[in-house]
């Protein structure tokens, strides 16, 4: 089983595809955009943590910044109904410790907004991650996690109650993208954005 890649970065596919060289030979591998978006130049370089995953009719190569991040992957491939796209969608929606923040409130909403996963499924996946995994021990030994989990609570908040007062979804999550600072409260989020819309 390939545990790790360390070799020359010689192709990217959006949305998450690439191959490494490593001593003549070339290793397709698939990332979450939030690695994607962090690659080095083509012909430098890359190192990757690899969750080697092996079915009757394949044998593919996932592959994560640290190895925290790739224990949150498999943690979450062991939640019913959670498969490897949809386990990577996750780490490409979220930082480990937005992740963390999110079962800890329980945050269905915020859940949801990962491509592919439902309301019932995110309510298991709370309840499973939370009974079964010590997710705030792999957020703290992750040194790439964002500590933004607080921030990312309120934008979940703000873009919810945008979306019950008519806002789309889409127009939602990039207003409150757009004019959400640190400093701000849920209220504070929400004023600024109606104000922003009421004079467009």
């Amino acid at each position: 089983m390939i545990g790790r890649l360390n070799g020359t970065l010689v192709h990217t596919e959006i949305p998450a595809h690439l191959i490494v060289d490593v001593n003549g030979v070339g290793y397709e591998v698939e990332v979450p955009s939030s690695v994607f978006s962090e690659l080095p130049e083509l012909k430098q370089t890359v190192t990757l943590v690899i969750h080697h995953l092996v079915r009757e009719d394949a044998s593919i190569l996932y592959g994560f910044r640290s190895y925290p991040q790739r224990q949150l992957f498999r943690a979450l491939l062991k939640v019913n109904g959670i498969g490897a796209k949809s386990a990577l969608a996750v780490l490409s929606t979220m930082s480990s410790a937005e992740f963390s923040q999110v079962i800890q409130e329980q945050n269905v909403t915020a859940i949801c907004k990962v491509p592919g996963i439902g309301k019932k499924t995110a309510q298991r996946l709370i309840i499973e991650m939370r009974d079964k995994v010590d997710v705030d021990a792999i957020t703290a030994a992750d040194p790439t996690a964002k500590p933004q989990a607080s921030q990312f609570g309120k934008n979940t908040e703000a873009e919810s109650a945008l979306q019950a007062l008519g806002f789309k979804p889409q127009e939602a999550s990039m207003m409150v993208k757009k004019v959400a600072t640190d400093e701000m409260s849920v209220e504070d989020i929400i004023r600024t954005c109606l104000q922003l819309r009421g004079q467009g």
